[in-house]
């Protein structure tokens, strides 16, 4: 794509002269291992999907600032993100937000040690402008530049956010669930890990969205998924008799694997044969056995994950859930009742990160680049994007 390469050049010149101004240029930094005299000061960027993010987070677990600037109603009218417009949107709103970050964290770029982007997965146009702008701040300032694993960021982020003495502790199931991904994955360690489950179609999130757009919702300001859920809290008061509707079956029973277009499927099937227009109730009452069914099947392969460590001899005592569609209580209530049961008799640890970090954010990049820089591995400012990136090649 030409054109828009070209405006991501132009995009740099531009953000790289609003943040240096008035900043007096330095001669090339040494870089060193951090000593961990003082905090060490991130200022991360995020623009891998449809939010354009700056945050400005410490070693010592301080966010300083979060910036997200949302981009829903430029897509809601094409059903979902469109790649060049989303890209031309994080153009505008990335040099307004890096200001912001370092406004309300009260710094400036002279505060900041080191930049961290994310390096992956993601829309590659998208993942570009954000790339592109910590890359370019990093070397005109002779700051060190670390590139973050987009998912490994979502599943460290409990770690930023969880008191001291609840911190989940290696090895951990994390269970990342956003509109680009669905994994069950067994972390071991920062960098270490292993793929249990992953899904065989559409990720639980894309499946919300479009079962939302089948019910005819509108995507508000925190989009689709959230309106479906918001719709499923309607008190029964509101409305009129609910419909009975069977439930919609788990695929693959006894498998770790997962399949959300089969539920989307049997939404769309279930509405096209209506011989009617969904009523309000109606549209609750499907909305509501949509959402059972995706925590159903949640359920189902944690817990199946868990009895499968159990018989390797891998104990697990924490369960980490994160990525946009963790933002879900309903889901989160769910998950809590399948552990309890599971493990009844030795609590099974539950953590999420606030609900403003389950969806996508810089904040969760500063802080997953944390330990490279204070272990002085940096990247190098040529480093290249990986728009195709398993979470289990994060060191090659």
């Amino acid at each position: 794509m030409p054109i828009l390469e070209s405006g991501l050049r132009r995009q740099n010149i531009v953000l790289l002269l609003r943040a240096l101004r008035d900043v007096p240029l330095t001669a090339h930094r040494t870089f060193r291992a951090h000593t961990g005299r003082r905090t060490f000061t991130v200022l991360g960027f995020e623009s891998s999907a449809d939010d354009t993010c700056a945050a400005v987070v410490t070693s010592s677990r301080q966010i300083l600032s979060n910036v997200v600037v949302k981009q829903h109603d430029l897509h809601e009218g094409f059903g979902g993100i469109h790649p060049s417009v989303a890209i031309e949107a994080h153009q505008r709103n990335m040099p307004g937000a890096v200001r912001m970050a370092l406004q309300q964290a009260h710094i400036s770029i002279h505060d900041v040690d080191g930049i961290a982007f994310t390096r992956g997965p993601g829309i590659g146009g998208c993942l570009s402008v954000g790339s592109n702008a910590a890359k370019s701040l990093a070397a005109a300032l002779g700051k060190p530049l670390v590139g973050v694993h987009h998912m490994q960021a979502h599943a460290l982020t409990p770690l930023l956010t969880t008191p001291t003495a609840d911190l989940p502790q290696f090895p951990f199931l994390t269970l990342l669930i956003s509109g680009g991904h669905t994994l069950l994955l067994l972390a071991s360690s920062l960098t270490s890990f292993q793929i249990l489950a992953t899904t065989a179609d559409a990720s639980i999130g894309r499946a919300f969205d479009k079962a939302a757009r089948a019910l005819g919702l509108s995507w508000g300001t925190r989009g689709p998924g959230a309106a479906l859920e918001e719709l499923c809290r309607m008190t029964n008061d509101e409305l009129d008799s609910l419909p009975d509707i069977q439930p919609f079956t788990v695929p693959m029973p006894g498998k770790l694997a997962f399949s959300f277009a089969s539920l989307q499927s049997s939404v769309d099937r279930y509405i096209s044969l209506m011989e009617e227009p969904l009523s309000s109730s109606h549209k609750v009452a499907l909305a509501r056995a949509f959402q059972t069914a995706a925590a159903r099947q949640l359920c189902a392969k944690l817990t199946l994950s868990l009895e499968k460590l159990e018989l390797k001899g891998v104990n697990v005592r924490d369960v980490v859930v994160s990525g946009g569609v963790a933002s879900n209580i309903f889901l989160r209530e769910r998950l809590r009742a399948a552990l309890d049961e599971y493990s009844s008799d030795e609590r099974i640890s539950l953590h999420f990160p606030p609900l403003e970090l389950c969806t996508d954010n810089a904040a969760m990049i500063a802080w997953a680049s944390m330990h490279r820089f204070l272990a002085g591995d940096y990247d190098d400012y040529t480093v290249d994007l990986r728009a195709k990136w398993s979470i289990e090649d994060i060191r090659v």
